[in-house]
């Protein structure tokens, strides 16, 4: 019988499936949304007290106000470029790292290269 854990281990790793971010994504967000996304970058893992005081903590021009982090912390789970565990003061957000796809280059060589070598060369007389 499942347990909780269980159900949420596999929740999250539905999750990471739908989507996740690559590093060249960052440029494509909007300022406060990439502020968020490098800071957690850092640290991959964050709660939301924890992330409250690092941007207290940020220059005034930098810093969000808490709507408008909860705002971008929002869109950023939906966007699923962040995992949110749990709710409200006590969530937790991790980074949702893409899973590199495998390369089908090297398969496409090496193929090539075994069928080019089984063939027998040309007589030389």
């Amino acid at each position: 019988m499942p347990g909780i854990f269980d159900r949420l281990d596999k929740e999250i790793k539905d999750q990471q499936k739908d989507g996740g971010m690559s590093p060249l994504d960052l440029v494509k967000l909007p300022p406060s949304l990439r502020k968020i996304m490098r800071l957690m970058l850092r640290e991959l893992q964050m709660g939301y007290p924890r992330m409250c005081e690092v941007m207290d903590a940020m220059p005034e021009k930098d810093r969000l106000t808490r709507d408008e982090l909860d705002s971008a912390l929002s869109n950023l789970t939906n966007d699923f470029w962040l995992i949110r565990i749990g709710e409200k003061e006590k969530a937790i957000y991790k980074v949702n790292l893409r899973r590199k796809e495998g390369s089908t280059l090297a398969a496409g060589i090496w193929s090539s290269l075994d069928s080019k070598l089984k063939r027998k060369p040309p007589d030389a007389t």
